[in-house]
């Protein structure tokens, strides 16, 4: 239960539109339900400020539609990861407020109006990166950021990238995307002053390794403020990148950089 949730039912006990014995019920069920395989950490919004997210991949459709149907009572604005379309049709049977991110793989179940703030810049490789950037953009987006994207600006045309330098100049964090070798996040490392977060992807020929090729190179960067998350992982990345813009753009608007 999130807290504009958790509020409106202490609103409704305090104007008796909800008896104690109701609420004392619908408490019961936090911090946690046990659905049998999965326990759904209801107080996860009020610890984190986000709701749990359903990662898909490796759940039956039986099991995913159990949890969208139990986790959207008390949540919106949920996010479902690494879904497909046979997913996104079995989350529309449970509920019809759905929105489905294609390329991202992602459902947003129950979604709802946020301000976005601060500048996130979502930088990637070449067009081959994009379910993964696009994974962290509408991640981030979700949570309450702006986003800004740079697409297929890769270092074997540099020129791309270097076109984009003053949109980079604004973000406050930057996530760069890329397969191969993953020298784009040494290089954009090495142009901002931001935080930049490297996710490496599967991306490649044989040599790339699944992707190994890029998160070794992405880790040994000499481009200081380059931090890594895992192979693929633009929910990860979109998270954190999250973290930082909104403890940045907090600071900013209290003025403590003026």
């Amino acid at each position: 239960m999130d807290q504009k949730h958790l509020r409106a039912l202490l609103e409704q006990v305090r104007t008796g539109t909800v008896d104690l014995d109701s609420a004392m019920h619908t408490l019961r069920k936090l911090p946690f339900e046990d659905l049998g395989y999965a326990r759904i950490d209801n107080h996860r919004s009020l610890r984190t400020g986000v709701s749990e997210v359903i990662f898909c991949q490796g759940k039956s459709i039986a099991q995913i539609r159990g949890i969208v149907e139990r986790i959207s009572k008390n949540h919106g604005n949920i996010l479902a990861t690494r879904a497909g379309r046979e997913v996104y049709e079995a989350i529309r049977e449970v509920n019809r407020e759905c929105e489905y991110h294609e390329t991202a793989r992602i459902v947003v179940i129950g979604p709802e109006r946020v301000e976005r703030i601060g500048n996130i810049a979502v930088v990637s490789a070449g067009t081959s990166d994009m379910a993964v950037s696009e994974e962290a953009a509408v991640t981030a987006e979700v949570l309450g950021n702006r986003v800004n994207r740079i697409y297929d600006a890769g270092v074997a045309g540099i020129h791309r990238l270097l076109d984009a330098c003053e949109e980079l100049f604004e973000a406050n964090v930057a996530v760069v995307v890329a397969g191969m070798e993953g020298a784009l996040a040494s290089v954009v490392g090495g142009l901002v002053s931001c935080p930049v977060i490297g996710v490496p992807t599967s991306v490649g020929y044989g040599a790339s390794f699944g992707g190994v090729a890029a998160l070794l190179s992405m880790l040994n960067s000499c481009a200081s403020g380059v931090s890594v998350v895992n192979i693929d992982n633009g929910f990860g990345a979109g998270y954190q990148a999250s973290l930082i813009n909104k403890a940045t753009a907090k600071r900013v608007a209290s003025g403590e950089n003026s």
